[in-house]
């Protein structure tokens, strides 16, 4: 699919207002939630930052609590060029891999250290939503880990249609998962993850700003009316959770599917062949399996390839 989503300039949005750069707050005065939002977690990611430029451009504060804007990987994103857009993913180490206390107090790397500077943000909202896209054409997907209380909140978004109920990654911990946000004790933290679709879709924009709007609302931060027009999208005919069961990791670079994947198709009995590694099946562990976000782009050992997913019964 085509890269058509235009890069935003952050000319004015890159100095923030709170002395961290890219990091923007704003408080009622009132009490409330402190909702936080956050893009360019992946510099290739613009979905997010455009939501949050057009966010800040249309003026909105909150009626209560407080809002954190952060532009997280803002080096990663100086490094992008449409040519090799994957290449500006992280400076030299995921970003959304790197949220433990060991990782972040260790400054081995450019997005470790920025990571540790947005760390306060992040440690002091309440809820958190973190917008990012896909490296392949796809349907948006909400990330809410496995903890009820951000599934409950999932569902009463009412959108996007499809909710993933994923334990992350093996490899590091996600933003979404550090701290208050993975304690099972803090029924006040709430944090999800807005996969809007390909990197490169203009309609990824239009997705998350739609979440954006919809967190706004169910947090209380601002009313339906604060919103900019158009913001809200129609709601799904209804919502579809998946649980994560299983994810198929690369051991070697010989690794392919059997067929051009694009996610969410679901296999109706176990056994069924996905592809091959290291001239073994990759197959299917049960019936019903449905495939969540296949992609060989990012495809070297040790990377998660494609999630298996069921329906869930929770």
């Amino acid at each position: 699919m085509e890269f058509t989503l235009p890069v935003p300039d952050l000319g004015a949005e890159r100095a923030g207002n709170t002395g961290t750069p890219g990091v923007w707050h704003f408080d009622s005065g009132v009490p409330g939630r402190a909702l936080m939002v956050s893009a360019l977690v992946h510099g290739n990611e613009l979905c997010g930052a455009w939501a949050l430029k057009d966010l800040l451009a249309a003026g909105l504060r909150p009626r209560r609590g407080s809002l954190t804007l952060a532009f997280c990987n803002l080096e990663a994103f100086d490094r992008f060029n449409l040519a090799r857009h994957d290449a500006s993913r992280f400076v030299q180490e995921d970003m959304n891999r790197v949220w433990s206390a060991e990782r972040l107090d260790d400054p081995a790397t450019a997005d470790r250290r920025r990571a540790a500077e947005l760390r306060p943000w992040v440690e002091r909202a309440d809820w958190l939503l973190d917008l990012h896209s896909m490296h392949e054409p796809g349907e948006p997907l909400l990330l809410t880990g496995v903890l009820p209380r951000n599934i409950a909140l999932a569902r009463r978004l009412k959108a996007p249609q499809h909710v993933i109920v994923d334990a992350g990654h093996k490899d590091g911990v996600r933003m979404r998962d550090f701290a208050q946000f993975g304690d099972p004790a803090r029924e006040d933290a709430c944090a999800l993850l807005i996969e809007c679709g390909f990197h490169g879709d203009p309609a990824s924009r239009g997705v998350a700003r739609d979440m954006v709007a919809r967190m706004l609302i169910e947090s209380g931060v601002a009313g339906t009316a604060d919103l900019p027009p158009g913001w809200l999208l129609p709601d799904p005919a209804g919502q579809r959770v998946l649980e994560v069961t299983d994810a198929v990791v690369a051991p070697s670079m010989d690794l392919r599917f059997s067929e051009p994947w694009t996610g969410l198709e679901t296999l109706e009995q176990a056994g069924s062949i996905l592809g091959w590694a290291d001239g073994q099946p990759i197959v299917t562990p049960y019936d019903r399996c449905t495939l969540v976000m296949p992609s060989l782009r990012q495809l070297k050992p040790g990377v998660t390839v494609v999630r298996l997913a069921r329906d869930y019964a929770g």
